[in-house]
């Protein structure tokens, strides 16, 4: 893989959590232009509660994050969506009652002019050709796998140059997941989109991933190359 690119994203010394609750504490990172980085852990390392605070939906308790060498402190989630950041959470999320079009062009709400929708909805089905098909159906209607392509789809409606990925293959029987990740992969290798990825299917992303962090009590308790997990007794010792 080909060396990463001076950093795009920068997590330093995170501190955040919910109310008085305390879940991520110094966690650092970071994500280089055409990067892809898997975060894993076990339920309750604070792995999604991480994403959700570099999207903006939590507050910086303190530490610090970075696009750019742009602070994002106090940034609210519109503007990292016209800055290039897009985040795609957990669970297939996509508007059941209105069609496949509808939730697309929901996830241009940041373009210029329905014709500048019109044209990125349009390139996103190059990407997703199945949804082509599906355009007048009801997002309620869809499998799983559809209304996760459909939540992956419309996170990239706005060309993001970084993607937060909260478990895409939550909910999905086995044979999808490898194909999700490697929908990721390709956009990674062709778009150059970088990308940063919680995942629990371990394995699958450390095969698509250049980097990987672990996250254990909110903590880093490892961060390298994702190479180096492949050995199986290193991935015992770290993770397993």
């Amino acid at each position: 893989m080909p060396e990463p690119s001076p950093a795009l994203l920068s997590v330093t010394d995170l501190v955040t959590g919910y109310g008085k609750k305390q879940v991520v504490t110094g966690v650092s990172l970071t994500v280089g232009a055409g990067e892809v980085v898997a975060i894993i852990g076990h339920n309750g390392a604070g792995k999604s509660t991480l994403l959700r605070a570099i999207f903006g939906m939590l507050p910086v308790w303190s530490g610090e994050i970075r696009l750019d060498a742009c602070v994002l402190r106090g940034v609210k989630p519109r503007a990292l969506l016209q800055a290039g950041v897009a985040y795609v959470p957990q669970g297939s999320h996509v508007f059941s009652e209105m069609t496949v079009r509808e939730n697309l062009e929901l996830g241009g709400v940041t373009l210029a002019t329905k014709r500048d929708i019109e044209a990125a909805i349009e390139r996103v089905i190059t990407v997703f050709p199945g949804l082509g098909g599906l355009l007048k159906r009801s997002a309620g209607t869809l499998s799983g796998g559809e209304k996760q392509v459909l939540a992956l789809a419309r996170g990239l409606v706005t060309s993001p140059r970084l993607l937060l990925l909260d478990e895409p293959s939550l909910g999905l029987a086995a044979g999808m997941v490898s194909q999700a990740l490697e929908h990721i992969q390709e956009l990674n290798r062709r778009d150059g989109v970088s990308v940063l990825i919680v995942e629990q299917k371990v394995r699958e992303v450390l095969r698509i991933a250049h980097e990987v962090v672990v996250l254990a009590n909110g903590r880093v308790s490892f961060a390298g190359a994702a190479r180096e997990l492949h050995d199986d007794a290193k991935l015992h010792e770290v993770y397993l």
